[in-house]
């Protein structure tokens, strides 16, 4: 599994539907979901206050990320539909979501340590997607 900063927080739309669908100054939303094994939920919550959080602050305070959200649920569902952390991003443009890898690299200059933690993050989630979203107008359906 790749460095999980870069997988989080560099997901792109595959470069043929960029291509063809041209630059766009429309906000790009994202939502990441977690499904962690029983057990470490908390373990890997302070991982991603760690690494995540910090990149996600810092795209917000340059502007690439307009809002950003955590949700966790209150109650249980099915182990097939059990997720654990739903975060919700917004980024100013799609193109804003290229410039977490960087900016991971200027906050946590210790590549192994980081790396060692974010292995360690990856062996504790069972599932993990990543997975663009828009906002459906009802009257347009578009």
């Amino acid at each position: 599994m790749q460095d999980a900063l870069s997988a989080g927080l560099s997901l792109r739309v595959p470069a043929q539907t960029a291509a063809a669908q041209g630059p766009t100054d429309k906000p790009y939303i994202v939502e990441w979901v977690y499904r962690i094994k029983w057990g470490h939920k908390n373990e890997i919550f302070e991982l991603f206050k760690k690494y995540q959080l910090p990149v996600l602050a810092r795209e917000k305070q340059l502007g690439y990320v307009t809002d950003y959200a955590i949700y966790s649920p209150n109650l249980h569902t099915s182990e097939d539909t059990r997720w654990d952390y739903r975060v919700i991003i917004t980024y100013k443009n799609e193109t804003s979501a290229d410039h977490s890898k960087e900016i991971t690299e200027q906050l946590f200059p210790d590549e192994a340590v980081r790396k060692e933690e974010e292995l360690r993050r990856w062996e504790i989630t069972e599932q993990h997607w990543d997975l663009p979203i828009h906002i459906v107008d009802p009257v347009s359906r578009k």
